[in-house]
């Protein structure tokens, strides 16, 4: 099934779905590294892991903040502008972070220019550039190639990054990882727009413009569910991403083993990522993410409950890794089930804003909490808990279209 599908895509959309797997892998990959660059700016600088962990959550925050406003500009002006200008603010901000002489600067690059240079270089902008190019019966499949670009980014590029760690120190890392960031700005020549936008045709899709589609959306009480569903997906990630790498060398476990396991996730989400798009457009996507949800819950769970090692933080990594980014293609997908694809890049961003609420909790409450009791238990508890809830919200979601769907019951459709 999954061979017959490929062969029916038309080349164009063949050759946006490779560049836009490029363009997330570099840009997720690099981004996926900063938990590596932790220990030494705080050594040089003098700072916590509460005030690195605050940038990289204001980075997430602004990240989450700016995506529906940028996906209205890529709904309205293009994806490929978007691409550009967005790894141009992201490429500066590596710079100025490694430049900075002072803790203000990295909050100010690192925290706030990658994040919005993030917002236009990711998910929501190049799945919707892949999404108007593909059949809906294609679409979650494609999705899930793509995602696996990110995937692959943490596992090709977080050694990469802490090679430029070790060889030229933190600041030459950051500039190595600039030229990487550029490399997306030819890879955005690729995604090219239709060249007759298919979402006219796609059920649900509303006539009244973008007022109309998010009308639809705030109505819509399966649209918050995933909303919530989603938060819980960023504060796992920003959380791992972030602090894990140390915590494991707080618990004896030797430096190289964090870079390993940060590019263990990314390995195995690669089949993770493919898999979950492609279940995505068999079975009920709703369902597949509480499965998800819930075995990210028991993962912790174990990982806690055995004694830690190396071997154990491997493992771990290489489950979680599995799990990491399968919710990418799942969530698009029930977006784009419910709404159609003409506003996609907005109504997807509006639910990764609160992915990124949820990053900017999970990688500055942990922070915070280590620098109070000098411990991460509380928050991998509350990772358990989370992953639980998001179980349920994810159960109890439908993603029909809005059109198939009533949102009134029948007393309540008559004034």
């Amino acid at each position: 099934m999954a061979h017959s599908s490929a062969a029916s895509w038309s080349r164009t959309a063949v050759i946006a779905i490779a560049c836009a797997a490029l363009i997330v892998t570099l840009s997720m990959g690099v981004r996926q590294s900063f938990g590596m660059f932790m220990q030494p700016i705080g050594r040089e600088f003098g700072i916590g892991r509460e005030y690195f962990g605050f940038a990289i959550a204001v980075q997430n925050l602004l990240f989450g903040l700016a995506q529906p406003f940028v996906g209205a500009i890529a709904d309205r002006y293009g994806v490929r502008r978007v691409l550009v200008v967005g790894a141009l603010v992201y490429a500066a901000g590596l710079i100025m972070a490694g430049l900075t002489l002072s803790p203000g600067g990295i909050m100010a690059s690192l925290g706030v220019l990658v994040g919005l240079g993030l917002s236009g270089t990711t998910f929501v902008v190049v799945l919707t550039g892949v999404a108007r190019l593909v059949s809906p019966q294609q679409r979650s499949m494609a999705f899930g190639l793509v995602t696996a670009g990110g995937s692959f980014g943490q596992f090709a590029v977080v050694p990469i990054a802490q090679a430029l760690i070790a060889g030229w120190d933190w600041r030459g890392a950051l500039f190595g990882l600039c030229v990487f960031i550029l490399l997306t700005i030819v890879a955005a020549i690729g995604i090219r727009p239709p060249v007759q936008d298919p979402a006219a045709a796609v059920v649900g899709e509303p006539a009244g413009g973008l007022g109309k589609a998010l009308s639809d959306a705030a109505a819509h009480p399966h649209y918050w569910l995933l909303n919530a569903g989603f938060f819980v997906c960023g504060f796992h990630i920003a959380f791992i991403a972030t602090h894990f790498p140390a915590y494991l060398v707080d618990q004896g476990i030797a430096a190289g083993v964090g870079a390993s396991a940060l590019a263990l996730v990314g390995l195995f989400n690669i089949a993770g990522s493919y898999l979950f798009g492609l279940w995505g457009g068999r079975h009920s996507r709703p369902r597949l993410l509480a499965a998800l949800y819930a075995a990210r819950a028991v993962a912790i769970a174990i990982f806690l409950a055995v004694p830690l090692s190396g071997a154990s933080a491997l493992v771990f990594a290489a489950v979680f890794g599995f799990l990491w980014l399968g919710t990418v293609p799942l969530t698009n997908g029930a977006v784009a089930s419910m709404f159609g694809v003409r506003y996609l890049s907005t109504l997807y961003g509006v639910v990764f804003l609160s992915h990124q609420v949820g990053s900017f909790v999970g990688a500055w409450v942990a922070g915070r909490l280590y620098d109070t009791t000098g411990s991460y238990t509380p928050i991998w508890i509350a990772s358990i808990a989370l992953g639980l809830l998001a179980a349920g919200v994810s159960w109890l979601t439908r993603d029909d279209a809005v059109a198939a769907r009533p949102l009134l019951r029948p007393a309540e459709s008559t004034p």
